[in-house]
């Protein structure tokens, strides 16, 4: 049965688990298809992860992974989205296909859970999600200058996101929108609040998405790509900018990036994905001192060192899959020198390792020769202490 997101009128259900006070966000076996001329693509595949309050988790992986989707899924923002009842017995992926093939209302479908708190974003009402988005969740976009208005100041733009959420004068709001240019560290924010976008550099107008997305003190904030197209000083402001203001606030922070180098800056948990499904999941520390899939050993040897002579970075043969038709077993399985039947077969899952059940991997290689591949990589680019 095909249903729309949540009418309006009807009241989000209690769900049947929730996590507990430490977790902030909790999503559970997510997938999200949308149907195109061309079939019917798997952008995101059953994908997992947890979030606690005031922590930062870091979504990393190559462009058209599926990073951005299973943030804009959870938030109800893909286009003309829609749910499925699941029969008993029925394969989801089976049945979100001929949902998609057999309606023509609905170009999206979401399936799995993503309890934010109590409540289930992916089963509330339309009206209960305009009302965390923008006030207990927000997002930083990639572009800055295409999700401002160009025609509309950029204090009218703030004043606007304080009066959907909360029941204050226009005055108050505008006091509000200059405090929170001021603490992201425009100057003259007085005066700058009556200028366009054009008129900031694109630094600033990143400060002004980031005024935007914490001036209701979300408890959640999600970056997606926010240092895409800045110069490595502008990086560096924007990334100690959200951390101070994270320590001020304690706002969670869920950073979508394909800068590893960005996430070990930041974050305090990473979940690597590739072609719509989560290859590995660690601790920061862990990932990058025992990283333990092929996948991620590739990322990892494509990082430049400015402390060692490489001639040629590390570079991973092939192309992604295409999630219209991706390959049986492992969706790295092409691309893998390590590679074998199984993995042409079986599509692995997530599983703890051994030595730590915080660090899971999804591949069937053997843990001790993935363990001795990782010291490799490690070694590899470590810092030469003596030579330092």
């Amino acid at each position: 049965m095909i249903t729309d997101t949540g009418p309006a009128d009807q009241a989000a259900q209690e769900p049947a688990a929730s996590p507990g006070d430490e977790l902030l966000l909790d999503v559970r076996d997510l997938r999200t298809y949308f149907k195109t001329d061309d079939g019917i693509v798997k952008a995101v595949d059953g994908v997992s992860f947890s979030l606690e309050r005031g922590k930062t988790l870091g979504i990393v992986g190559e462009s058209g992974c599926g990073k951005s989707v299973t943030m804009l899924s959870i938030l109800g923002l893909n286009p003309k989205p829609g749910s499925i009842d699941l029969e008993e017995g029925a394969s989801r992926p089976d049945a979100m296909i001929r949902a998609l093939r057999e309606t023509s209302k609905f170009t999206s479908l979401s399936t799995g859970e993503a309890y934010f708190g109590s409540e289930d974003l992916l089963s509330v009402s339309r009206s209960r999600l305009r009302e965390i988005r923008g006030g207990e969740i927000a997002m930083i976009f990639q572009d800055p200058m295409t999700s401002l208005n160009p025609v509309i100041k950029i204090g009218d733009q703030l004043i606007e996101a304080v009066l959907l959420h909360n029941d204050v004068s226009k005055k108050e709001a505008r006091a509000r929108a200059v405090e929170a240019l001021a603490d992201v560290g425009i100057p003259r924010a007085e005066r700058r609040i009556d200028d366009y976008p054009h008129q900031f550099s694109g630094g600033m107008r990143q400060r002004v998405m980031i005024a935007m997305a914490l001036i209701n003190d979300p408890q959640l904030l999600i970056a997606d790509e926010p240092t895409t197209a800045l110069d490595v000083t502008t990086q560096a402001q924007i990334l100690s900018l959200m951390r101070k203001l994270q320590e001020d606030h304690g706002t969670a922070i869920v950073m979508i990036t394909h800068d590893l180098g960005v996430v070990a800056e930041v974050a305090d948990e990473v979940v690597v994905m590739y072609a719509a499904r989560a290859a590995e999941r660690a601790p920061v520390n862990s990932i990058y001192e025992q990283p333990m899939h092929p996948y991620t050993w590739g990322l990892l040897g494509s990082l430049p060192r400015l402390e060692t002579d490489v001639e040629r970075l590390m570079q991973i043969p092939g192309q992604p899959p295409s999630l219209l038709r991706p390959p049986p077993g492992c969706r790295f399985s092409p691309r893998c020198s390590y590679a074998f039947d199984r993995c042409r077969r079986e599509l692995p899952e997530l599983e703890p390792t051994t030595f730590d059940p915080t660090h899971s991997q999804a591949c069937f290689l053997d843990e001790e020769t993935k363990l001795g591949e990782a010291r490799r990589i490690v070694r590899a680019f470590a810092v030469d202490e003596g030579a330092a």
